[in-house]
C-alpha cells in the first residue's frame, strides 16, 4: 500500500522559486558531469521504504500550505558534505501542483497516508487553477482561499 511524505520546503516562499531552484540544480550537476538528479538528503531513512517506493510522493510545503508534489523514484542511503550518514530522496522533475491545504510546521518528514493528500490541482479547479500565481499566493496568505 502506498504511502507519502511530506516535507517543509525551506528557505523557498513561492512554488516558481522552487521550481527555478531545481532547473539550476539540475543545470550545475550537469555541467559539473555529475548525475543530474534531484536528490533531496535527510537524516532519517522512512521505516516504510517501500510503501514509499509503491508510487509515493513528497509532498512540499511551501509558508505554510501543501502545495506540490513530486514522485519519489528511489531513497537511498548517502552522505552528507560533513561525511555524515542520511538518506537521498530521488525525486522526479516534474513539480505537480496541489490544492493547497495547510500545515503547521514540524521538523524532518512525515508519513502522509494517501487518503489524506490533497488533490492534484487540475483543469477542474478552474476558479483557482486560472488564477495568476502572485494572485493565488495573495488570497492564500489572507485566508481568502484554501
Amino acid at each position: 500500500m502506498t504511502v507519502h511524505l511530506v516535507k517543509l520546503c525551506v528557505g523557498i516562499d513561492r512554488l516558481p522559486d522552487l521550481r527555478l531552484w531545481q532547473a539550476k540544480r539540475l543545470d550545475d550537476l550537469s555541467r559539473a558531469g555529475q548525475v543530474a538528479e534531484l536528490c533531496h538528503k535527510t537524516k532519517q531513512m522512512p521505516r516504510r521504504k517501500d510503501e514509499v517506493l509503491d508510487g509515493g510522493s513528497l509532498y512540499w510545503v511551501i509558508k505554510g500550505f501543501v502545495s506540490a508534489r513530486q514522485r519519489i523514484v528511489d531513497l537511498k542511503e548517502t552522505v552528507r558534505e560533513d561525511g555524515s550518514p542520511c538518506c537521498g530522496i530521488v525525486l522526479d522533475p516534474a513539480i505537480i501542483e496541489t490544492r493547497p491545504h495547510p500545515r503547521r510546521p514540524f521538523q524532518g518528514w512525515r508519513y502522509l497516508e494517501v487518503g489524506e493528500a490533497p488533490p492534484d490541482l487540475s483543469a477542474s479547479d478552474d476558479s483557482i487553477a486560472d488564477m495568476p500565481p502572485g494572485m493565488r499566493e495573495e488570497l492564500r496568505s489572507l485566508r481568502l482561499i484554501d
